[in-house]
């Protein structure tokens, strides 16, 4: 298949190890990984905080950069971005935009996949071929949670990967109080939730704690570095891109 990767404004500026191993991931599987230039922000900030026509243009040219018939699917390594592309795009192009933009909205939300739907439900694989010899344990985030229904397609890839000590995250399902600008304007609230994330992450005993979404990741981790915890966060993608590192030569 042919993929174009969405980078995503947090990936684009803070995470790109997230993206690269997105591509990796995908390249060794087979595929080809095209990474349109022209992409900008999804306007899920925009759209969320309450300015709607004001991410008229940024739809406008998601559509247009992803819209080649050449490209066979996008992926999109963050549950909360794939759910503005498919549920909060044709609002904008419904209210402000034109019918032209609500059938390009259209077809590129119908091929519009966050990474593990991608590889579990089009690619039909959950071993990708991983290996990571360390305890981890998965946060499953709100927006691939609740609003595009990934279930546990995460875990079904994580459970494959090779040598990974997977443990259970308690209470896993409740946020972690990030929600974008609602840690701002929620400060307090968002803290105590954070609080109740990181006694949980804690208790697991992991070395990693990985999510498909880096702004929650950011939001842990920040936390858990606050406290000297000893846990990193790690992008799902950086997991399923992990391979053994192979035995170094014996020279005779």
């Amino acid at each position: 298949m042919r993929i174009a990767l969405f980078g995503t404004c947090l990936g684009d500026t803070l995470f790109p190890s997230a993206l690269q191993a997105t591509a990796v991931l995908l390249t060794r599987l087979g595929h080809e990984v095209v990474f349109p230039p022209g992409q900008t922000c999804c306007g899920q900030m925009h759209i969320n905080t309450g300015y709607q026509p004001d991410a008229l243009p940024l739809v406008e040219n998601f559509a247009d950069e992803f819209g080649d018939p050449a490209i066979d699917a996008v992926v999109v390594p963050s549950g909360s971005c794939t759910g503005a592309i498919r549920h909060q795009h044709h609002i904008v192009a419904d209210r402000y935009g034109s019918a032209s933009l609500r059938e390009r909205v259209e077809v590129v939300k119908a091929k519009t996949y966050e990474l593990s739907e991608l590889l579990v439900d089009v690619l039909g694989v959950t071993d990708v071929g991983a290996s990571f010899p360390h305890r981890v344990t998965y946060h499953p985030t709100c927006h691939s949670l609740r609003m595009i229904r990934v279930g546990n397609k995460p875990l079904r890839l994580l459970r494959e990967v090779r040598d990974i000590d997977l443990v259970e995250l308690p209470e896993a399902d409740v946020c972690c109080g990030f929600g974008g600008t609602f840690a701002l304007k929620n400060a307090e609230t968002s803290t105590a939730m954070l609080a109740d994330k990181i006694r949980n992450v804690a208790v697991t005993d992991a070395e990693i704690c990985t999510a498909g979404d880096s702004s929650c990741l950011m939001h842990i981790g920040g936390g858990m570095s606050r406290l000297r915890m000893g846990t990193r966060t790690m992008h799902l993608a950086e997991i399923l891109a992990s391979v053994r590192e192979p035995a170094p030569a014996v020279r005779s």
